[in-house]
């Protein structure tokens, strides 16, 4: 007779934080709504009655870009920090992130000013016009809410609030940062490469 083989213990199955997938329903629903707005402006594309035309007035924005996307790098370094105990590595790199997001905002803004007050483009002037504020709009509401949550965490985190314990809520708040470079990505070649 020959012997059964055994298999190692299996550890046991865990059911998933809390946190981790009511984050993923989040972001499985601003998907949704991110998808229906990006269709939209898809759509629209080329349809407009009257100028300007995104080839006219749009300027793409790499400086931003490059500041957004390297966000996701600076917090996951964080989150690397955290997970070693070094809080004050932790701190500096999320201040970084924080320092990155702002610098998109604020050229998101100089952006809109330009359309706005010199190339006369608003959210009534025409399809263009109401489609690109609609999604890069909301795109740049999901940052700032981001930037909310990220600059509390900084203030809880030097007030000595946030420790090493509370590394895995870290990490499902930086999945929604992830999220939103992502989504920018999307916006980005939607926008300013296809439809321009």
């Amino acid at each position: 007779m020959s012997a059964i083989p055994v298999s190692p213990i299996a550890e046991p199955w865990r059911l998933p934080s809390r946190g981790r997938v009511a984050m993923l329903a989040l972001i499985t629903g601003e998907s949704a709504i991110f998808t229906i707005f990006v269709v939209a402006y898809i759509y629209y594309i080329g349809k407009s009655l009257t100028g300007p035309t995104p080839s006219q007035v749009l300027d793409i924005p790499f400086f931003n870009t490059i500041c957004l996307l390297s966000s996701s790098v600076t917090i996951w370094l964080a989150e690397r920090q955290i997970d070693r105990g070094k809080m004050r590595g932790f701190a500096a790199w999320w201040a970084l992130t924080i320092t990155l997001g702002m610098i998109f905002i604020v050229g998101t803004g100089i952006e809109w000013h330009k359309l706005i007050y010199l190339d006369g483009l608003t959210i009534r002037t025409n399809l263009f016009g109401t489609t690109f504020y609609s999604l890069v709009g909301l795109h740049a509401t999901h940052v700032v809410v981001g930037l909310i949550g990220l600059s509390l965490i900084l203030i809880f985190t030097l007030t000595g609030h946030v420790r090493e314990e509370h590394s895995e809520r870290i990490q499902v708040f930086a999945l929604y940062w992830h999220f939103v470079d992502a989504v920018w990505v999307v916006v980005f070649t939607v926008v300013y490469i296809v439809g321009r």
